[in-house]
């Protein structure tokens, strides 16, 4: 499916600033990472928050059991604390740390049990994983963030 970065996102009620190039090479630093320009598209037309509800196809079993993964948020870019979100990649290095997560990710998604996380282990493209803080499992996911874009459905047409 091709996503329109226009109507990927649901309305918001968090206040987030617009995403900068400031912006980015604040978070890039931060992380120590480049993240993907794909990311930084969506990222562009609004800075993280709920998105319109698409699913990802995944083959079964799945350690969460349906065939499909849920992407009905997507972190964005906020480095005012006093903006309170729990949907900002800058907490990465906090939650890795809390969550005993692997190193060299990007949260983009999560619920403090399980994430979506770009997965920078094996290089500086990274993998799209699913983790299991409380199982410590690492399921992949999608090759590039690219490839989970293209992958992703609206989710009512997987049950979601």
């Amino acid at each position: 499916m091709q996503l329109n970065p226009a109507t990927f996102w649901r309305d918001n009620d968090t206040q987030r600033p617009p995403l900068t190039a400031a912006l980015v090479r604040e978070a890039e630093t931060t992380l120590g990472v480049q993240l993907p320009p794909a990311l930084l598209d969506l990222l562009r037309v609004q800075n993280g928050g709920y998105t319109n509800e698409f699913a990802f196809p995944m083959p079964p079993p799945t350690p969460w059991g349906d065939d499909y993964l849920l992407l009905d948020e997507l972190f964005g870019i906020v480095p005012d604390p006093t903006l309170r979100t729990t949907q900002n990649l800058l907490d990465t290095p906090y939650l890795t740390a809390e969550w005993c997560l692997p190193p060299r990710q990007v949260l983009l998604a999560g619920d403090g049990h399980t994430w979506l996380s770009l997965d920078y282990r094996a290089g500086p493209v990274p993998a799209m994983v699913w983790l299991d803080a409380d199982d410590a499992l690492v399921v992949p996911v999608a090759p590039s963030f690219e490839a989970f874009l293209a992958g992703l459905v609206p989710a009512g047409q997987l049950g979601a």
